[in-house]
């Protein structure tokens, strides 16, 4: 979600009014806060409200940790209320507790769960349709991007935790005198080392010796082990390793794609669960401002999601050329990842040619027979040829004419 939502518009509709609202609301900070957690949790919650002291619908992205939603248990799963908790603090007894706010499809419950007792407020109507709380899933088992590869993460962790370990043992290591003494009594002992570390030397007799007492990793060992977690992580998750040689071996934008596959079936599902919960958002926008036509025929709006990706532009041009007058200049023009708006450019366009054609012109390249009358011929035949002195007439003044304008000899 690291490009905005467009919102195609169409020609039953008019959504102007919806898109200038989901701008006011801030809704793209929402959709990018519910990537995330679903890519975390699995699933994510948004919050519909009224924003205090003004009329209008604001969203917010709920933490999945502390927010839930119960269904009945038709085959159709109708959701019946929402409940997100939160603890917080009572800044008189320091007594912590828990909050919660429940949500039915017409009202709203405020409650405080303490130890001892239970306050619970009157319901209060939230004048929304539908319940203002909507899951967005990540699939339909609601499992995280990462989550079935937690164990080999927590492998790889651990591994290179280990040899981080292994270099700080190394430092701290316990140093080993075979045939000597350091010290005879422990406050010898403790004064020799002290003298060993600041100065880094130490005295043994001819046949002693001494070594640092240490467990040593096998490095090529762990770097094997290191790349296959890594490559099996990228593997079963689906993600390619984009730092990796083989993936830039081939460039080219077919190749390309057949690398993305799988990546691009992830992301396709993720969508379609997304774009679902999106038509519930339109929904409750339109009937809070009264836009029939768009509650409705919410599920006519398509929303449009655009990669992160790096483009071909060039390759993309050339599309865009072969599928001119075969495609709307709409369609084509939607194609372009830095054109954010296709109308707003298709105006932009119309706006540049009607410039164009008002521009006055101060000369035109007509053929010589539409700029010169046969008046005008013969009079500037026979000023041609007294100029140069010789009798030919009108004559040679028009072969003259017709060499300096190819055309009018056509």
């Amino acid at each position: 979600m690291g490009n905005a939502i467009r919102y195609p518009k169409t020609d039953d509709m008019d959504i102007e009014d919806l898109l200038e609202t989901f701008d006011s609301a801030d809704v793209d900070s929402t959709d990018s806060d519910n990537a995330l957690n679903m890519a975390i949790y699995g699933r994510a919650y948004e919050y519909i409200y009224v924003k205090e002291g003004e009329n209008e619908l604001v969203t917010r992205s709920l933490e999945p940790e502390n927010t839930f939603i119960v269904y009945d248990d038709s085959i159709e799963q109708k959701p019946l209320f929402a409940v997100y908790y939160y603890q917080t603090k009572d800044d008189v007894t320091e007594e912590s507790y828990y909050r919660a706010q429940v949500v039915t499809e017409n009202l709203q419950y405020s409650m405080s769960l303490r130890e001892q007792k239970k306050e619970s407020e009157e319901g209060v109507p939230h004048n929304l349709e539908g319940l203002p709380i909507i899951e967005y899933r990540n699939n339909r088992y609601m499992v995280g991007d990462y989550e079935q590869q937690i164990s080999l993460i927590d492998a790889y962790n651990s591994l290179m935790g280990n040899r981080v370990n292994d270099k700080e043992q190394a430092i701290e290591s316990i140093l080993v005198l075979y045939g000597a003494a350091l010290a005879d009594t422990p406050e010898e002992a403790r004064e020799a080392m002290q003298i060993l570390r600041e100065e880094g030397l130490l005295e043994l007799p001819k046949d002693a010796s001494a070594e640092f007492l240490k467990n040593v990793l096998d490095e090529a060992t762990v770097e094997v082990l290191r790349k296959a977690l890594k490559e099996d992580i990228y593997t079963f998750s689906h993600v390619p390793n984009l730092s990796d040689e083989n993936f830039a071996g081939n460039t080219s934008g077919v190749a390309m794609e057949f690398k993305l596959l799988g990546l691009e079936m992830i992301t396709k599902t993720k969508e379609r669960y997304y774009i679902k919960s999106l038509h519930k958002r339109i929904q409750i926008f339109a009937s809070y401002y009264n836009w029939s036509q768009i509650y409705e025929n919410a599920k006519a709006i398509i929303p449009q999601f655009s990669r992160g990706l790096p483009k071909n532009l060039l390759e993309l041009s050339q599309i865009i050329s072969n599928l001119k007058d075969k495609v709307s200049l709409r369609q084509l023009i939607s194609l372009l990842p830095f054109v954010e708006d296709p109308d707003a450019e298709i105006k932009a366009l119309e706006k540049e040619k009607e410039t164009a054609q008002e521009e006055p012109t101060f000369s035109q390249n007509l053929p010589y027979e539409e700029s010169v009358t046969d008046g005008q011929s013969e009079v500037l035949g026979e000023a041609e040829s007294s100029e140069d002195g010789s009798g030919d007439g009108p004559g040679r003044a028009n072969r003259k004419a017709t060499q300096r304008n190819p055309q009018a000899s056509k």
